[in-house]
C-alpha cells in the first residue's frame, strides 16, 4: 500500500471545511435552490493573527447552516450573501469589531456592484488564484485602491510572472503552507518582503508550521492551529422576502384598493414603515396619517411599489436608511436611472418607470436565493428589463452601465456607455453630475429614521 500524502489529506480537509464565499476549491457546486426563508442566517469567520498572537483580521466565509461547511451553488451569489449578512443582517460591529474582513473575490466580483456595498476601510478584497490578470483588471484594482480598498493575493505557492505584475496593486500576499514546496518558501518570502508586502501564512496546522513561518518573516497567520472557522448566526428579520415578493406580484397586476389593503395587512412590518413614509416630510400632509387606508391613498400604489422594492433589500431591518449601504446604493441608482431616462425621453413616463425598476432589480442577486431572470419572471418584468439586467442589452442596459460607471467615477466608461445614440447626447458631464446630486437628495428625503 503506497504511503499517504499528508499534505494532500490535510489540503482536502481544508477545502471541505473552509471553502470561502467565492472559492469552491474542490467542492462540487450544487444546483441553485428554490427561494426559501430560513429562520436564521449564518456566516463563517476565521481569525487572522499577528506574530504576537493578537487578532488582526477575519476571513469571512459563506455558510448556509450551523454545519461548519460551505455549500456553494454560485460564487458571486455566495459572496453577495457574505457581504449582505456582514453589513446588514448581522452587522459590521458584531462580525468584525474594530478589525477588517477579508472577502474572496473572483474576476466577475471585482467588477460587480457588490463592491459598492462594502465600506472600503473595513474590507480587504482577496483575489483568488484563478483570476486572470490583464490591463482591464489592473485598471479596476487601481480604481478600487483609490477608493480606499486594500487587496490580497490568495493561495500563492510561487511567484509566477502574472503574480509578479500584480504585486504593485496588492497589500497582502497569502501563502498556502499546505500546497507550497517547503524548499521554495525562503526564497518566496524574501522576494515578497523586498516588494514591501505584508505576508500571511495560511493553512497553518501545527506549532512547527507556525515557528517556520515566523522564522521566514511572515507577518500574519491563519489556520487550524489557531482556530477553526466560527459560525455566526442571527434570526432572520421580518417581513420575509417571500412575503415582499408576493406583495410586489400583487402590485405589478394593478390591484384594486381592497385587494392591496388585504395583501398589506399580511405584512405588518411593511404597514408600520408605510405609515412612517406617509407621515414623512416628503409628503407634506396637512395632518398625520393614522390608518392603512389613508396611507395607501396618501402615497399611491406607485410609491408603495417603490417602497416595497427597497424593503426587499433592507429585509425589514429597523436600521436608519443612511446606515444601510445596500438600500442606499439601490435606491440612489434607481432614482438616477429614472432621472436620466426622463432627460433622454421627457415625454415617456413609461421609459422612466422601466429605468427605475431596472435599477432596483439590478442588485436582486445580492439578497434573494434565485437567479435574477427567475425573479423577473415572478414579478412579470418586461423582456427589455430582463435583457438589460442579465445581459446589459438595449437602452435600459446602456442606462444601467451608465449608472454603474457613474458610481465608480469612471469617466472613460461613462463616455463609452453614452456612445453615439442621439438619446444619450443630452447627458453631458454637467447634466450627469446634476442628476447624481438630485438622486442622492431624493433618497435622503425619502429615508425613514
Amino acid at each position: 500500500m503506497p504511503p499517504v500524502d499528508r499534505n494532500l489529506t490535510r489540503r482536502a480537509a481544508h477545502n471541505a471545511a473552509d471553502s470561502p464565499a467565492a472559492a469552491p476549491k474542490g467542492e462540487a457546486k450544487l444546483a441553485a435552490p428554490v427561494l426559501r426563508e430560513p429562520e436564521s442566517v449564518y456566516l463563517g469567520r476565521q481569525p487572522i493573527i499577528d506574530r504576537n498572537g493578537a487578532l488582526h483580521a477575519y476571513e469571512l466565509l459563506f455558510r448556509d447552516s450551523p454545519d461548519n461547511r460551505a455549500r456553494i451553488f454560485d460564487d458571486v451569489q455566495a459572496t453577495a450573501h457574505v457581504v449582505a449578512r456582514t453589513v446588514g443582517e448581522i452587522g459590521l460591529s458584531a462580525v468584525l469589531g474594530d478589525h477588517r474582513g477579508f472577502v474572496n473575490m473572483n474576476r466577475d466580483l471585482l467588477f460587480d456592484d457588490i463592491v459598492h456595498i462594502m465600506p472600503p476601510e473595513r474590507f480587504v478584497l482577496e483575489i483568488l488564484e484563478t483570476v486572470t490578470f490583464d490591463a482591464k483588471l489592473f485598471k479596476r484594482c487601481a480604481q478600487l485602491r483609490a477608493a480606499g480598498f486594500q487587496f490580497a493575493l490568495d493561495d500563492v505557492v510561487s511567484l509566477t510572472e502574472p503574480l509578479h505584475e500584480a504585486l504593485p496593486y496588492v497589500d497582502y500576499v497569502k501563502v498556502d503552507f499546505l500546497a507550497s514546496r517547503r524548499a521554495d518558501l525562503p526564497g518566496l518570502a524574501a522576494t515578497l518582503k523586498q516588494h514591501g508586502k505584508t505576508l500571511i501564512a495560511e493553512k497553518i496546522e501545527t506549532h512547527q508550521d507556525f515557528e517556520e513561518a515566523r522564522k521566514l518573516g511572515f507577518d500574519l497567520f491563519q489556520g487550524y492551529f489557531f482556530a477553526r472557522p466560527q459560525v455566526l448566526v442571527t434570526r432572520r428579520s421580518n417581513p420575509s422576502r417571500t412575503a415582499l415578493l408576493r406583495l410586489l406580484g400583487v402590485l405589478s397586476g394593478e390591484p384594486d384598493f381592497s385587494e392591496l389593503e388585504a395583501e398589506l395587512k399580511l405584512n405588518p412590518n411593511v404597514v408600520v414603515q408605510l405609515l412612517r413614509l406617509a407621515n414623512s416630510s416628503a409628503f407634506k400632509l396637512s395632518r398625520p396619517v393614522s390608518s392603512l387606508r389613508e396611507a395607501i391613498a396618501a402615497t399611491g400604489t406607485r410609491q408603495i411599489s417603490r417602497w416595497t422594492q427597497l424593503l426587499l433589500y433592507a429585509d425589514g431591518r429597523h436600521l436608519p436608511w443612511r446606515s444601510d449601504p445596500l438600500v442606499q446604493l439601490v435606491g440612489t441608482r434607481a432614482r438616477f436611472m429614472e432621472l436620466t431616462a426622463r432627460a433622454m425621453r421627457p415625454s415617456s413616463e413609461e421609459f422612466a418607470d422601466a429605468a427605475f425598476m431596472t435599477g432596483i432589480f439590478s442588485l436582486v442577486h445580492v439578497v434573494v436565493d434565485l437567479p435574477p431572470v427567475e425573479i423577473m419572471d415572478l414579478l412579470k418584468l418586461s423582456k427589455e428589463m430582463c435583457a438589460a439586467i442579465v445581459d446589459g442589452q438595449g437602452p435600459l442596459g446602456a442606462l444601467l452601465r451608465l449608472s454603474q460607471a457613474a458610481e465608480r467615477g469612471d469617466a472613460p466608461e461613462l463616455d463609452s456607455s453614452i456612445g453615439s445614440s442621439v438619446d444619450f447626447k443630452v447627458l453631458t458631464p454637467a447634466v450627469l453630475a446634476e442628476l447624481q446630486f438630485e438622486a442622492a437628495t431624493w433618497f435622503g428625503a425619502h429615508r425613514v429614521e
